[in-house]
Order: C-alpha cells, then structure tokens, then sequence
C-alpha cells in the first residue's frame, strides 16, 4: 500500500478559502440529511498542562470519504512557541480501511472553522450585513473574517482583544485580503456595534452581555469548545434564534452547554442544526429582527471533507510525498 503525506506548507498551499467553504457547505448539508457517521469527540485531559488531546473521526457516507482528525488545544502553547492547536489527519479509504493520506491538519483546522462561519452566516445573518464585529484577535478570528469576506461586501471592520497588539496584528493581515474600514475598539461592547459578531475567545465567563445585542445582529460563537466554556451571556443565548452544528456535541461543550446547565436552555428550544436549515428542512433567519446565533463546537466531518478536497487537488498535480504504509 502507498499513502501520500502533506506537510502543512504544502497543504497551506494547495487550499483556499473558497474550496473551504465549498467542502463545509456539502459536509454539514449531508449531516442534515443523516448521510453521515460522526462519533463523539473522545478527550484526553492532561490538566497537569491545563491541555487535551482529542480524536474526530467521521464518515461522508455518500461521499464515500473517511478519515480522522488528532487534535490538541493547549492554551499556553504561544508562551512555548507552539501553536495553541495543532493537529494531523489521516484519511482512510472506506472500501478496504487502507490510509489514503497522512496530512498537518493545523491549517485545514483554521480554514474549516471560517468556512463554517461564513457557511452559517450567509444562512442565518441579513443579506444586506456589512459591519462585522470581531471578539478576540487570534489565529481564527483571521479565519473567519476571510470567510465572511468570501460571503459578504464588509465595509467596516470592529476588533477588540485584551491585547492591542493582536488586534493590531488582526487589521494588518485582515488588509491583505479585505480593502474596508477597520477600528480598533476599547471594549467588547463596542465591538457588538455590528451585523454579524464573531467571538473567537477561551473565555469561561461571558465576554458579550445580552444588552449590548441589537435586533438584526448574527452571532457565530466560535469558542466554547468544552464543557464550561461560554462567551456569550446565558440569558442572551435563551431570547436568540439557535442554531448548533451538532445538537449532541453542542449540548456537552458547545456555547449552549452552560445556559443548559443553568436551566435557563433546554435543548429543546434549540431552533436547528445548520445542516437542517441547509437541506431545507428547517427555516433560517425569520425576519430581520432576528438575533441569531450560530454555535460552532466545530466537527470532524468538516476536517475529512476539506481534507479530501486538499487530497485530490494534490494527486491532480502531483504534490506530496509518497510513502510506502
């Protein structure tokens, strides 16, 4: 058997945002339509280094595309030098279970997280949304403005972090692909004067408050991707239009999983999972009054899916390594 390897330059490389999107966008729509298998995430804690090691595998049944994602999330990595995620992925063929591809699954992680928010934004925000609003300045708060970008014609740009410097880092890369207006805000309330808000923190404790949310706003919460984690207030998420990537997932670790556990959410009052609002079974935004919030805890068909399409662009010109399995 031979496998193709794929550094993460050489993946970097041969993906897109667009093609990005385009994979998501077919994941999460065969998820809705319950042509999918997707295990929970298994989690390894090492708490000892405030860290974990998780494991994704899905199964695009009518895609026939399989595969595996190991991730880490290890808050303190940037003070070592490392990323604070970085993963691989390995993708598998489902006739014979034979690996097809071993690939740095670090950038793929980035860019399929954007375009699931750019996917739900364009499902869920105003067509006519043109300020974004961005909580938290990091490596994904990069890629979901060049997701939004793909999907809409953002003529403003607001950004906080706690530190200046990485919003300032944010405005210099968001340049280089988006010509708009950009302003560096004192606060995270002000960053919530906007369309659509994008949150990208580790927070534990809401960083955006139910009062400051105008009618009309879209939310993608990108954070809370862990038990505990919230970034939003609990009352915020309970009067908003919900929608989750994956109901099971989302209700353990997602944005929604500590309003839950107030009892101030039940699962039940969740409006849908995006890939139903995709395959047309459910509705989207009801009006332009809607708050809408999209809760991405982020799912391992997104990581097979786009890996895939990173895997045929690289056979159809050749690059990678081949290795013996």
């Amino acid at each position: 058997m031979e496998l193709l390897w794929l550094t993460e330059e050489e993946v970097r490389s041969l993906l897109t945002m667009d093609e990005a999107i385009a994979a998501v966008q077919k994941a999460f729509h065969d998820h809705g339509m319950g042509r999918v298998e997707m295990p929970p995430k298994s989690y390894l804690n090492f708490s000892r280094y405030s860290g974990d090691l998780r494991t994704m595998p899905a199964y695009l049944i009518e895609q026939d595309q399989a595969g595996v994602k190991i991730v880490n999330v290890h808050a303190a990595n940037p003070e070592r030098g490392l990323p604070t995620v970085m993963a691989l992925i390995i993708l598998n063929s489902p006739q014979t279970g034979a690996p097809l591809a071993v690939m740095g699954g670090t950038f793929i992680t980035a860019m399929r997280t954007g375009a699931a928010g750019a996917v739900a934004a364009r499902a869920l925000a105003r067509k006519d949304s043109r300020v974004a609003g961005m909580i938290g300045a990091g490596v994904q708060a990069k890629a979901q403005l060049l997701g939004l970008s793909r999907c809409f014609e953002i003529e403003r740009v607001l950004i906080f972090d706690a530190q200046e410097s990485r919003s300032r880092s944010l405005e210099q890369e968001g340049r280089q692909f988006l010509d708009c207006d950009y302003e560096i805000v004192s606060n995270s309330q002000q960053a919530c004067r906007c369309d659509i808000l994008v949150t990208t923190t580790p927070s534990r404790r809401p960083v955006v408050e139910d009062a400051w949310i105008m009618p009309g706003t879209h939310i993608n919460a990108i954070g809370a991707d862990a038990a505990g984690k919230q970034e939003l207030s609990s009352t915020l998420t309970a009067r908003a239009r919900v929608v989750v990537d994956d109901m099971a997932q989302a209700v353990h670790s997602g944005e929604v999983n500590v309003p839950i556990s107030q009892g101030l959410l039940s699962p039940e009052m969740i409006h849908a999972q995006i890939g139903e609002i995709l395959a047309g079974k459910k509705p989207g935004r009801m009006s332009d009054d809607d708050i809408t919030v999209f809760d991405s805890t982020g799912l391992a068909i997104q990581d097979v899916a786009v890996g895939h399409a990173v895997y045929k662009k690289a056979l159809s010109i050749g690059k990678g390594l081949r290795l013996k399995a």
